[in-house]
């Protein structure tokens, strides 16, 4: 079977034995998902036969390539996946799912049961750090600061009593 390849560079996420559970994970928490190709160890391979060996998965139009390689290598913070949020509605509904399991982290990052990092920001908040008056974005950035999920309305709050 051919796999048909639309983005040139596809983030490649490699888990010790849970990739299956984390391809069903993540497809069932982003709306605009879907499993494209699955393929699964033989006999005599490294992992059981019929484990998952590897599959692609596209997220809101983006494919992930997940691969069940063993126990050599874990994620680190060093590489995150950021989501822009539009409403603070899709703030909350990602950072419950993706947080189940896992730990909240400051500034709108978290690590997933897996131990993936992602940063749930709201498009507001680079609008509103944005601004020309500096007493207003750094007055935004000191509401980030002392935040775990981002707060669209204790951002704004923060801009406008600047």
């Amino acid at each position: 079977m051919k796999v048909e390849q639309k983005q040139k560079i596809t983030p490649f996420l490699w888990f010790d034995s849970q990739a299956e559970e984390a391809l069903s994970f993540y497809t069932s928490i982003f709306k605009n998902s879907q499993i494209k190709h699955t393929s699964r160890y033989g006999k005599g391979m490294p992992l059981p036969e019929g484990t998952l060996m590897s599959a692609t998965i596209e997220i809101e139009g983006q494919d992930f390539h997940l691969l069940n390689g063993g126990p050599m290598y874990n994620f680190t913070p060093a590489v995150s996946f950021l989501v822009n949020c539009e409403t603070q509605d899709e703030v909350d509904h990602l950072w419950s799912k993706l947080t189940d399991g896992g730990s909240e982290q400051p500034c709108g990052w978290l690590k997933d049961k897996f131990g993936l990092s992602w940063q749930i920001i709201p498009s507001a908040l680079g609008r509103l750090m944005g601004d020309k008056d500096p007493k207003k974005s750094q007055s935004v950035m000191q509401a980030m600061f002392k935040m775990r999920k981002i707060e669209i309305k204790a951002l704004q709050e923060a801009y406008d009593n600047a």
